[in-house]
């Protein structure tokens, strides 16, 4: 079953919300974007899923989107409400890189849960969470743990993003580890 989901259109919407606006979070998002293709082989006929969901990732950054300041729930409300995207595709976004952990800091986990659940596919989730935490703020490769301590020595630890990230640490870790033995297992049975 093909995944059917419109790469280059996902990549539109993005450059047109982030390469102005924010012009470093494009460029990550656009890493992100190159991770994602990497693990394409893993994620099978969701490939084209996957990496759609990295390119958007971050569009609730966008100043213009940014209502409730909570960019996972901003960017798949976006998606959904102005562009009547993939349900796929909405979830993915909402939850990307332990969103329910932040939504929770924020007093906004209700609403996340209820408008856009967490994904089943366990896998499409863990390499999102890998190509997110594996990319710079400037769009490089990077190892996860570098990553949580760029974004904790940014925002502060005592912060609500730094309390957020340090709390996901453990899962995040746990994905990257998963996706670390899935491309194994692939590049040796695949």
């Amino acid at each position: 079953m093909s995944d059917s989901i419109d790469v280059e259109w996902a990549r539109a919407v993005a450059r047109a919300e982030l390469e102005q606006a924010l012009p470093r979070r494009w460029s990550h998002s656009q890493g992100v974007a190159r991770a994602a293709d990497a693990l394409a082989g893993i994620v099978e006929h969701n490939a084209d899923l996957l990496r759609a969901a990295a390119i958007l990732h971050d569009v609730g950054y966008s100043p213009r989107l940014a209502l409730t300041r909570f960019h996972p729930l901003d960017g798949a409300r976006f998606l959904r409400d102005q562009h009547g995207a993939d349900e796929r595709l909405t979830r993915l976004v909402a939850n990307h890189s332990c969103a329910l952990l932040e939504a929770e800091e924020r007093g906004l986990r209700h609403e996340l849960e209820t408008e856009f659940p967490l994904p089943d596919d366990e896998l499409l989730v863990d390499a999102l969470i890998y190509a997110d935490m594996t990319t710079t703020p400037d769009g490089s490769p990077t190892a996860p743990s570098a990553r949580i301590a760029e974004i904790v020595g940014r925002y502060g630890p005592d912060t609500l993003v730094g309390r957020f990230i340090q709390c996901a640490e453990p899962e995040i870790m746990a994905a990257a580890t998963r996706i670390e033995q899935a491309k194994t297992n692939h590049s040796r049975y695949g």
